[in-house]
């Protein structure tokens, strides 16, 4: 168990007589931060992650956000976001044990209608019974500046990055910057769901696989998880196991009837 040391340094001192001895007394006026170096300077350098950044993914042009790190302070904490590498948070308060941890560590993208919608950092430091993480927006701005922290819920946090560098109407469309390949792939699928060969949850999964072999989000889609598709990944697929429903409850009806 660590504890930390409030230390006073003087600045003049006083002199008073005790048994007949002079005493000199340090006066002090100024706290130091022996012990406090969560506040006294950005220990950051001291934090350890639980796992290792992704690899860069993206578009291209966002390479130069990488290798650099902008913060903002805010009421009592300092933010720092790396962009592809980590999100920390200090504590800017002189209470007993300040909080400086890891609140993500760049995992993937969150992609909203063909377009790279914000940075996902996960597997930050524990927060009771599931981990810190931040969703990082990209907003057009003049200079690269994190401009807002908020925590819509319990340590899952959302921070806007404004940067010139998204600010051109293409500049975070996904489509241009998969390879041929994949572009083929998520051409067929739009034909397939234009004619109604699949279903629109079947064309959902169908598309996060694409994405996943771009390497733009790091967890293929399960597409046997009943909650999100239920099994049936066409319309051909859902008939035929509809039409064997059908039968079995006509099978069930004459059985009662006899």
């Amino acid at each position: 168990m660590s504890i930390n040391c409030i230390c006073l340094i003087a600045t003049f001192s006083l002199f008073f007589f005790t048994n007949g001895e002079m005493v000199k007394m340090k006066i002090v006026d100024q706290i130091s931060s022996y012990g406090y170096s969560n506040f006294a300077s950005d220990s950051s350098s001291k934090l350890e992650a639980k796992v290792k950044p992704s690899n860069f993914s993206g578009p291209e042009h966002l390479k130069a956000l990488v290798g650099k790190c902008y913060t903002l302070k805010l009421n009592d904490y300092k933010y720092k976001l790396c962009p592809f590498d980590n999100v920390t948070q200090h504590e800017q308060t002189y209470r007993w044990n300040p909080y400086s941890g890891i609140l993500g560590v760049w995992k993937e993208w969150k992609i909203i209608n063909n377009t790279f919608y914000a940075m996902m950092m996960a597997n930050g430091d524990s927060c009771g019974t599931t981990d810190r993480q931040v969703e990082v927006i990209f907003s057009c701005g003049t200079a690269n500046n994190l401009t807002s922290v908020t925590e819509p819920q319990t340590c899952h946090y959302r921070m806007t990055f404004e940067t010139p560098l998204v600010c051109h109407e293409d500049a975070m469309l996904v489509y241009p910057r998969m390879d041929e390949v994949l572009r083929s792939e998520w051409d067929e699928m739009e034909r397939q769901l234009h004619d109604e060969e699949i279903t629109d949850n079947g064309y959902k999964l169908y598309l996060q696989n694409v994405f996943w072999k771009a390497g733009f989000v790091k967890d293929p889609p399960n597409f046997y998880e009943e909650d999100t598709f239920h099994g049936y990944d066409s319309l051909e697929m859902c008939n035929k196991e509809y039409q064997k429903l059908l039968e079995e409850v006509k099978r069930l009806r004459e059985k009662s009837a006899t």
